[in-house]
């Protein structure tokens, strides 16, 4: 859109989807300095208020997106598919429950690795639409750009804030009477050491080979790779300088959400004949069923969870309890929202 035709707003901010990724920067890097800032001085924020922002972040901020994601994905798909679509995501949502049931550790392991996969895959299609990927032209680069993204999530606070990490973890667990095992629990500083020390090779590995990439293609240092290798390093920041309570629970909001919806306004933009706005009733429905359910899901995961609150306090045990429901909701949302629909998915790109 030329200036001369712009609205005096998207003159002043930009195009909307470029404003939002830099928000989305912005949000990260200002909580890096202060939460770091903070931390030199000495000055530590507690453990309930770091509760408090998670919930508020996770709840009130996130929550709503990801249903906005299946609703833009399933509208205008037809009942056919969008009855299997919801058929398969029950399915799951009872699948990973009865894990929890039966076998917390690994399902609880299964959880960790699903927000690594929607970190970094949702990220990864973002950086197509927006950032570039230009730098990566193979599926195997590809695939470690996404594991680092989405494992700067996971890896890096336990890395960074060991204590805590595992802490939380152990609180989650016992939501279900699981305990802890393995090298984790019974060297949790090596473990975490060594973890870190692998990750860190991906990083190196990744940046490394989008470079000797770019440098190949271009003969110099490409934008795409120069604003993936800045937003990789401060993810990787973030993760390190700010507590792990609040560094997830505004991750998702703050970065996640807003990234997904400024892809969203390309795809709208670029194929709107696909994305054509259902009508506010319609639209109002499909969400108010779409809350129930999410409500009933939360509903059955408490009543047949041994300890809901986890025997601890009523805060620790509704971040440990309200985790563990996000990632059971989001490990179909990864799977079927995107990975077994073919033709479009939640971070759909053209």
């Amino acid at each position: 859109m030329s200036t001369s035709t712009a609205s005096p707003v998207r003159r002043l901010l930009g195009e909307p989807e470029r404003t939002a990724i830099g928000a989305s920067r912005a949000a990260l890097l200002l909580l890096a300095v202060g939460f770091g800032a903070l931390s030199a001085a000495g000055t530590d924020v507690s453990l309930r208020t770091q509760m408090i922002a998670y919930l508020v972040g996770m709840v009130a901020l996130n929550l709503p997106h990801g249903g906005y994601e299946h609703f833009s994905n399933l509208r205008r798909r037809g009942l056919p598919f969008g009855a299997r679509y919801v058929g398969l995501y029950l399915g799951f949502v009872a699948s990973f429950v009865a894990l929890f049931v039966v076998a917390p550790l690994p399902a609880l392991a299964l959880a960790f690795g699903t927000a690594v996969a929607k970190g970094g895959h949702g990220d990864l299609r973002v950086m197509d639409a927006l950032v570039g990927t230009e730098h990566l032209t193979t599926k195997p680069q590809r695939a470690l750009a996404a594991l680092i993204r989405g494992g700067a999530v996971m890896i890096v606070p336990a890395v960074f804030w060991t204590e805590t990490y595992y802490s939380f973890t152990g609180i989650m667990l016992g939501v279900f009477d699981g305990r802890l095992a393995g090298p984790a629990a019974s060297n949790p500083e090596t473990f975490t050491t060594a973890l870190g020390a692998v990750f860190g090779l991906g990083v190196v590995t990744h940046l490394g080979g989008g470079l000797v990439t770019s440098l190949r293609s271009t003969g110099g240092v490409s934008r795409s790779w120069l604003l993936d290798a800045a937003e990789t390093l401060l993810l990787v920041a973030y993760f390190a300088l700010v507590p792990v309570v609040v560094a997830i629970g505004l991750y998702f909001p703050l970065w996640y959400s807003l990234r997904q919806s400024a892809r969203s306004m390309v795809v709208e933009q670029e194929q709107p004949d696909r994305t054509e706005g259902v009508s506010l009733v319609v639209a109002w429905g499909v969400l108010v069923v779409g809350a129930l359910v999410t409500a009933t899901v939360a509903a059955a995961l408490w009543t047949v969870a041994p300890n809901p609150l986890a025997g601890g306090s009523l805060l620790s045990g509704a971040v440990a309890f309200y985790t563990i429901f996000v990632c059971v909701i989001a490990m179909p949302h990864v799977v079927v929202g995107e990975w077994l629909d073919f033709g479009r998915g939640i971070w759909y790109v053209p």
